[in-house]
């Protein structure tokens, strides 16, 4: 996304009393914007839908570390937009209310400048456009030029809401912050002094399950493209990839477990859904990561429902590297629980032939005490899929994820966006359906085909509230796990304000470059919802009813 225009020059530039503008075309229009507005002129960028905007919004582009909301100037305008884009497509990136935002146009015509003089009033209806959208009409171009802020104000709302929702509930939910690191629960249920049941991240290898705790989890990645091997390794100590800029080892269960004839699938032979699940380091310990096909879900069970490894078992080497065996579906399914202290042994061998051994944690560059850094603060989210989009949740909020269920029991005058609901332990959950919510296409074609791999993120707090009630739960459907991510604190920041809605459901994005997640991966914007307020049902109908 390479700025093609100069930009950001001052109105006066040229000669004394000069104005200065950037002129392009939409349509049938030759418009013109004020170039102390404009930030820059870049090509098409890729874009993230972000829901719940109006019609002319087309989606968020990453843009210098900000995540940019682009508007489609010609709908934006009352004209038929959304026009396949050509090779004279540019997006201006503009200034408004302290942080850029982008225009899509069809063409750029250049830069001209005017004496005020040659600047004509609007007395009327220029081009079928209103004139309070409208500064004037330049003679020498001919071009009518356009007011950025009165048109993005009317696309994105009342400017002032934005500030009234974050000083009503702020910009994260009391119940959506994370406290620290290892810690997944809530601050009303530590208060309450309710201990959570062990969660666990659950994947597959070789079409068997394997589970980790959540809390010794650091995050999910991507799997490499290529793994750099070791020389006289063993077979399950597959190499090691780059993250940060730093070396984390790899082990693949494959070769450790002997499943699948024991061979490690190559770099061409990968899924979409492989995954590398890092697993967090203890103190003076190296991280190592865990090659896994796919991850499943988060399930959260009693001590009482995950027993030791028999015996006669746990005598076998093979089987040295399981902490236990956990019962899910009443017994019907058994995932095996692995030990993060010998993954942690696995990684130090081989970190040690990398320089990544003990007293380094191997994943974060060293960095100056007094660079204004936040001190090592970071937040750990569940990211889920939806629409092609990436959204976040703090693990905080987050109780299990589940499979989606085969059929669901319909609920009788309940909001749109409520599915039904499921019996989950005897307690009665509302399913939102996220494409409901957000209001996002229906899934069709190979997106239905593929909701058997759906899941069902249930949000929720523990205990019982104030007024003796149980915390209330509620299971979003969404099309994927795509697993758990680490997130600085640097890359996180306030979510551009579209609409009402937008504001109170999404209110941060989290911006991550390639230079945060390794060479060759592409740069990430992930959505992070506010989790209070999908737990407040009744105000959250009311809140989409009204949206703008």
């Amino acid at each position: 996304m390479a700025t093609e225009e100069a930009s950001g020059g001052a109105a006066g530039d040229g000669g004394a009393g000069s104005l200065a503008f950037v002129t392009m075309t939409v349509g049938d229009l030759r418009l013109a914007l004020p170039m102390s507005s404009v930030h820059a002129v870049i090509r098409p960028p890729e874009l993230v839908r972000i829901p719940l905007g109006p019609p002319g919004l087309e989606g968020l582009a990453h843009w210098h570390g900000d995540a940019v909301p682009v508007l489609d100037l010609a709908t934006a305008l009352g004209r038929d937009g959304g026009t396949p884009d050509t090779r004279e497509t540019r997006v201006v990136l503009v200034g408004h209310r302290g942080q850029p935002v982008g225009l899509r146009v069809d063409a750029m015509a250049g830069i001209l400048r005017s004496d005020p003089d040659r600047v004509d009033p609007v007395t009327a209806e220029d081009g079928g456009l209103d004139p309070a959208m409208l500064d004037g009409l330049l003679r020498d171009g001919p071009a009518t030029i356009l007011k950025p802020d009165v048109l993005i104000d009317r696309q994105f709302g009342d400017p002032g809401e934005s500030a009234r929702t974050a000083s009503a509930g702020g910009l994260v939910g009391s119940f959506g912050q994370v406290t620290g690191p290892g810690d997944d629960r809530s601050a009303g249920a530590r208060a309450a002094g309710v201990i959570d049941r062990l969660a666990l991240l659950v994947f597959e290898v070789a079409g068997q399950e394997f589970a980790l705790p959540v809390e010794r989890v650091r995050e999910v990645l991507p799997a490499p493209r290529e793994i750099a091997r070791m020389a006289r390794s063993r077979a399950h100590l597959l190499g090691v990839m780059s993250v940060r800029d730093r070396l984390l080892p790899l082990v693949g269960l494959r070769a450790l477990f002997g499943l699948d004839g024991g061979r490690e699938q190559g770099a061409g032979e990968q899924g979409a859904g492989r995954r590398v699940v890092v697993v967090r380091p203890g103190q003076g310990q190296a991280p190592v990561g865990v090659l896994v096909d796919e991850v499943r879900e988060i399930l959260r069970l009693d001590a009482a429902q995950i027993d030791p490894v028999p015996p006669f078992l746990a005598r076998e080497p093979e089987f040295e590297d399981l902490d236990g065996i956990a019962r899910a579906d009443g017994g019907r399914r058994l995932v095996s629980v692995l030990s993060a202290g010998r993954l942690f042994l696995h990684g130090a061998a081989i970190g040690a032939e990398t320089g990544v051994g003990e007293g380094s944690d191997g994943m974060e560059p060293a960095r100056p005490a007094d660079a204004g850094s936040t001190g090592g603060m970071a937040e750990r989210f569940v990211v889920f899929s939806l629409a092609g989009a990436e959204y976040g949740l703090p693990v905080a909020a987050v109780r299990e994820v589940l499979r989606r269920p085969d059929s669901i029991t319909p609920l009788p005058n309940a909001p749109d966006f409520v599915s039904g609901v499921l019996t989950l332990r005897g307690e009665v959950l509302p399913l939102i359906d996220q494409r409901r919510l957000l209001h996002l296409p229906a899934a069709g074609g190979e997106a239905a085909a593929g909701l058997a791999r759906g899941r069902v993120v249930v949000v929720g707090r523990d205990g019982v509230g104030r007024d003796g009630a149980d915390a209330a739960r509620v299971g979003l459907l969404v099309d994927g796990l795509s697993g758990l991510l680490t997130i600085p604190a640097e890359r996180i920041g306030p979510a551009p304000a579209v609409s009402a809605a937008q504001r109170r459901l999404i209110r941060r994005v989290a911006t991550l470059v390639p230079a945060t997640l390794g060479a060759g991966s592409a740069a990430r914007l992930i959505l992070l919802m506010d989790a209070e307020s999908l737990l407040d049902m009744d105000r959250l109908a009311g809140l989409l009813v009204t949206q703008r």
